[in-house]
């Protein structure tokens, strides 16, 4: 009847729901153990599904969620089970796999890239189409006696291993994750400790002219720990992102760089210099955002012409209209804005004309391999093309030899920055060279 049905089916998606998901599993656990074959957990969830969300309409969301788990269903055997567990995760449940832990494997994952491979194509509605990718993370069950919610809490922690993958790839758990994932938790106690007990500091890498001259720096932030000695970026910035603390710190960073921009504005070798900071999502989007950037360069009395913020496009794909606004109200007291990792998104390129944009950063991920692929080459010489007829400034990074450089500036690119010039370096140091 309608009410058993509502208990147990996602009315959505007609797809079982948590509850049934649950019932089911658990008979898989027992099946599994008893022909001693193995299981597989699939946990999916959407990349960048709040954003389509936000932009398009709960609407189209709930039309894209119902096409989504058409295509699941595709996927797997008649006998498997695809549930949503609710919003953009759904679940996968593949019985009657292969007796070795190998052989199981592959066969899970063969099912997993088949997913993958159906989400690319792109999603048709309402006479548009749509690209979403998603993340898929797998655990196997049969031997290990574990009860339905620790696989899940598994196939959940191999999910986000694949979304730090780069998304729209799949992962399985394994018990060094665990490890890991206790590493990340001793990491933020620590990173909480090191805002209070001032272990973070600021280093900066030139930027470069075509004929070598010093135009500005990027200002890179370093956590010194005491016994650890220095932590990169790549690993505290997410964990500084997730637990919110990259709010504090990201206004640190502005405050420091301000304070920095005035001590290079008393030498005649350095006050030219433009200065390059890295602004998140979350720290962008606060509400009082435009006050902190206003106060700080008030505060140290800095030329805001020479202070230039650093967004990613995932930055500026949120809340497009407030992000235009925001954007104007810096400039309008001659703040600058650089799109940092350009050509690593996919979204970007009809917002760009609307966004009151100084400057295109070109990923070092296109520079590396420059000079051996045409490929990349060709995707540098068409942002730089993009660029100029948007009337936007270029710098390439990562730049490393002679030949990478004569490459962009046969492209037309004339700004760079990278280890061929100098490395991130402390202030003092920094200073020494001018």
């Amino acid at each position: 009847d309608k009410s058993n049905y509502l208990a147990l089916y996602d009315t959505l998606t007609n797809l079982p729901n948590r509850r049934l998901l649950l019932d089911r599993l658990n008979q898989a656990l027992v099946a599994a153990a008893r022909n001693m074959r193995n299981g597989a957990l699939l946990f999916l969830d959407l990349d960048h599904f709040k954003t389509l969300n936000d932009t398009l309409g709960h609407d189209m969301g709930d039309l894209l969620l119902q096409q989504v788990a058409e295509r699941l269903t595709a996927c797997v055997r008649e006998g498997d089970t695809v549930a949503r567990l609710g919003g953009d995760e759904f679940v996968v449940v593949l019985e009657g796999l292969g007796e070795q832990d190998v052989d199981a494997a592959s066969q899970a994952e063969a099912i997993g890239e088949k997913i993958l491979e159906k989400f690319i194509q792109p999603y048709q509605f309402k006479g548009y189409e749509y690209h979403i990718t998603s993340s898929v993370g797998i655990t196997l069950f049969g031997k290990n006696g574990l009860k339905s919610d620790e696989l899940l809490k598994q196939a959940d922690i191999a999910m986000y291993q694949a979304k730090k993958l780069g998304r729209n790839a799949l992962s399985f758990f394994d018990p060094k994750m665990q490890e890991s994932i206790q590493a990340r938790v001793d990491m933020e106690h620590e990173l909480r400790k090191a805002f209070d007990k001032n272990e973070f500091r600021l280093f900066y890498q030139m930027q470069v002219d075509v004929d070598g001259r010093p135009v500005g720096a990027e200002a890179l932030i370093r956590w010194i720990h005491p016994d650890r000695g220095m932590v990169p970026p790549n690993e505290f910035i997410p964990i500084a992102e997730d637990t919110g603390l990259i709010l504090a710190i990201g206004e640190w960073v502005v405050d420091e760089a301000c304070s920095q921009l005035n001590y290079w504005a008393q030498n005649e070798k350095t006050r030219h210099l433009t200065l390059s900071v890295n602004v998140s999502a979350k720290q962008f989007h606060q509400a009082d955002f435009v006050e902190k950037i206003k106060a700080a360069v008030s505060r140290h009395s800095v030329n805001p012409m020479l202070l230039k913020l650093e967004l990613t496009e995932s930055a500026l794909l949120d809340h497009v209209e407030d992000t235009i606004e925001i954007m104007n109200a810096l400039k309008e007291i001659g703040v600058r804005f650089s799109l940092d990792d350009f050509g690593t998104g996919y979204s970007s390129l009809q917002y760009l004309r609307s966004l009151p944009l100084y400057q295109l950063k070109i990923d070092q991920s296109f520079v590396r391999d420059i000079a051996a692929k045409g490929s990349d080459q060709a995707i540098v010489r068409t942002i730089i093309a993009m660029a100029h007829t948007l009337n936007l400034n270029v710098i390439a990074e990562g730049v490393e030899t002679h030949v990478q450089q004569g490459i962009l500036l046969d492209s037309g690119c004339v700004h760079y920055q990278g280890y061929l010039y100098s490395k991130p370096l402390p202030a003092d140091m920094f200073e020494r060279m001018f």
